[in-house]
């Protein structure tokens, strides 16, 4: 991660702008005080110096927050570091490096949607394209952490745009491409995976089903067999039935012959039998 550090040379740097903010103040207040008058002059002295004491103050106080800020990071202790960043930030809001160390903080912190948030608000304060393109970097590294590749590299190419020659967004667009290129070949061949196990399941079930159906049968065709094994045990009882009920009957007309027989071989034993006369 990319972190800016307010170094003490900045302040000389910015006595051209308090001296500019001076005679202005001077200006202002000399167009309510007559210019001949001394004790006016000794006024508006004073007012100046205490505006100026008070600008300076401040921007002292802002920097020298974002500065042990930036000990504590190089130290990694991240929570204190965030701790002087928030303090900068209410301090001084429009202080670009107090936004955008506090999102690099959070960022070591593993916390990437509030960096994200930070980086982002320091956008307003960029004051160069320069400091624009390195938003757009950690935006992207902070997206790319947090498993939004395609939204990452969407912000290198913003990075890129600004600062062409920024070698380590190159390399980070390349990375995030190559992971994205990945990403996609591995849902391709989960979605294969998945369609495959589809595929497998369906021919069990058709498997399945398939012997399902055959036990069906089997038992059908079992109920058949044992229904007409019973129908043909039915039908083979009911004949010897039949045949035994012939058998008693032909019996019984055997007897009732012998009856009869016997009946008409009495009738002839008892008969008399007629001779002739002998002459």
């Amino acid at each position: 991660m990319r972190i800016i550090k307010v170094f003490e040379c900045h302040y000389d740097s910015d006595k051209v702008g308090r001296s500019n903010l001076s005679k202005r103040t001077s200006r202002l207040l000399r167009r309510f005080v007559p210019r001949n008058h001394r004790l006016s002059l000794t006024l508006l002295g004073i007012i100046s110096l205490f505006f100026l004491n008070d600008q300076i103050t401040l921007a002292q106080s802002t920097r020298g927050l974002v500065n042990d800020g930036v000990d504590f990071y190089k130290e990694q202790k991240f929570a204190d570091a965030e701790v002087n960043f928030k303090k900068g930030t209410e301090k001084s809001p429009d202080s670009f490096e107090a936004k955008f160390n506090l999102g690099d903080a959070y960022y070591k912190q593993q916390r990437y949607d509030e960096a994200i948030k930070s980086f982002q608000s320091a956008f307003v304060n960029a004051r160069s394209d320069e400091e624009k393109a390195k938003i757009f970097h950690n935006v992207g590294n902070s997206l790319l952490k947090s498993q939004k590749v395609k939204e990452s590299v969407g912000a290198y190419k913003e990075a890129l745009k600004l600062n062409p020659n920024d070698q380590e967004t190159k390399y980070n667009l390349s990375y995030a491409l190559n992971m994205l290129k990945n990403q996609n070949q591995n849902q391709q061949n989960q979605n294969q995976d998945q369609n495959k196990d589809q595929q497998d399941q369906n021919q069990q079930n058709q498997d399945q089903q398939k012997q399902d159906q055959q036990k069906q049968d089997q038992q059908q065709q079992n109920q058949d067999q044992q229904q007409q094994n019973q129908q043909q045990q039915s039908q083979e009882q009911k004949e010897q039935e039949l045949t035994k009920q012939e058998a008693e009957k032909i019996l019984e007309a055997l007897k009732n012959n012998e009856k009869d027989l016997q009946k008409q071989l009495r009738k002839i034993k008892g008969q008399r039998v007629k001779t002739e006369k002998d002459w």
